[in-house]
C-alpha cells in the first residue's frame, strides 16, 4: 500500500512539472520581474516587471522586438517601420516629421517605450513625461554591439533566453561567412550609394560606420572608408578616381535608382563597375537599420563580392 502512495505522490510530482513546462512557464519568463539593464551612459534602468506593452520608436527595435519573439508585447510604431510584414497593422505614433503625438502614445499607455539615438532629446522628454520607462537602444558600431542590444531588448521584455539563441544563430552565420572570405586574396572595391539627388556628388558610407564594417567582413573595400565623417558626399571626380570595381544601390529600394541610370551619368561610363555591369541594386534595410537583418545583409554582399564562393 505504502508503494503504490509513494509511486502515486511521485507521479502526480512529475506530472505537474510537465503542466507547468508546457503552460505558464514561458509567460511566468515575462511577468516576472523585476529587471534592470544599463543605458547608454552606464546608469541602471529598472523595470518592476518585464513590458508588455511596448512601442517601438526605430524600425531597428521593432525588428529586434520580433525576432526576439516579442512581437505580441508591441503595440504600437513610428512610421517608416514596416519589417516584419505584420507590424504594418499595429497604429502608428507619428515620427515621420520628428514629432510624436504624445496624445496617442498616453492613449496606448505602454510601460516601455524604446527610441533611439535618432530621437530628438526634446521628443525623449515629453515621453518621459508620459512613462519614466524610455529606453534609447544605443547604434551598434560592431556586431557586439548587435548582440548586446539583443540582450537588452531581450531582458526588458522577458525574452532572455530567446535573445541569447538568436545571438547564437547570428554569430554562426557571421562566422560561416568569415570562413569563406577569409582566404580572399583580391578584395573588389565598393561604392555604396545612399542618395544621388545630385548625381555629381553621391552621398556614401564614410569609416567607422556599420554599412564600412560590413563591405569589409564580406571581404570587399569601401571607398567611402578614405573619406571624412559617417556619411558624406564624394565628387564625381574623385570617384572616378577610385574606380570602384561594384556599385550597389542602396537608394534603389526608395529612390528608385535604376542601374541604367547610373550609367548614364555623364563620366560614368569609364567607372569599372558601369564597364562590368556590376552596378546593382541593394536593399539598404539590410545594412542600415542596426537590428538582426544585418547578418543577412552581410551574407548578401558577400555573396555580391565573391560569388564564385557561395556556388
Amino acid at each position: 500500500m505504502m508503494k503504490r502512495v509513494i509511486l502515486f505522490v511521485a507521479a502526480l510530482v512529475v506530472l505537474t512539472g510537465l503542466i507547468s513546462a508546457c503552460g505558464p512557464a514561458s509567460l511566468s519568463r515575462i511577468t516576472s520581474g523585476p529587471v534592470v539593464v544599463k543605458d547608454s551612459d552606464g546608469k541602471d534602468f529598472r523595470l518592476e516587471k518585464p513590458a508588455q506593452r511596448v512601442i517601438s520608436l526605430a524600425p531597428s527595435n521593432a525588428e529586434i522586438l520580433y525576432a526576439i519573439g516579442a512581437g505580441k508585447q508591441v503595440i504600437a510604431r513610428e512610421d517608416f517601420t514596416n519589417y516584419p510584414e505584420e507590424v504594418k497593422s499595429l497604429p502608428s505614433v507619428g515620427g515621420s516629421t520628428g514629432k510624436y503625438s504624445l496624445e496617442e502614445v498616453a492613449r496606448l499607455q505602454p510601460d516601455l517605450i524604446l527610441a533611439s539615438p535618432l530621437t530628438a532629446p526634446d521628443a525623449v522628454k515629453s515621453l518621459s513625461d508620459i512613462t519614466p520607462n524610455v529606453f534609447v537602444v544605443p547604434n551598434p558600431k560592431d556586431m557586439e554591439g548587435l548582440y548586446a542590444n539583443l540582450a537588452t531588448v531581450g531582458t526588458l521584455t522577458g525574452h532572455k533566453a530567446e535573445a541569447e539563441k538568436l545571438t547564437g544563430d547570428l554569430r554562426t552565420r557571421v562566422k560561416a561567412v568569415e570562413a569563406k572570405v577569409s582566404g580572399v586574396t583580391e578584395k573588389p572595391t565598393v561604392f555604396y550609394e545612399l542618395d544621388a539627388t545630385d548625381p555629381a556628388k553621391p552621398w556614401t558610407a564614410g569609416p567607422g560606420t556599420f554599412i564600412d564594417l560590413l563591405i569589409r567582413m564580406a571581404g570587399g573595400q569601401n571607398v567611402g572608408s578614405s573619406l571624412k565623417g559617417d556619411w558624406v558626399q564624394i565628387s564625381q571626380e574623385e570617384l572616378i578616381v577610385q574606380n570602384p570595381d561594384i556599385i550597389l544601390l542602396g537608394d534603389s529600394l526608395y529612390g528608385g535608382i535604376k542601374p541604367e541610370q547610373v550609367a548614364a551619368r555623364p563620366g560614368w561610363d569609364g567607372i569599372t563597375a558601369v564597364k562590368n555591369a556590376r552596378v546593382l541594386e541593394f536593399n539598404d534595410d539590410l545594412v542600415s537599420r542596426p537590428g538582426p537583418r544585418m547578418v543577412q545583409g552581410l551574407e548578401e554582399l558577400a555573396k555580391i563580392l565573391h560569388p564564385d564562393l557561395f556556388k
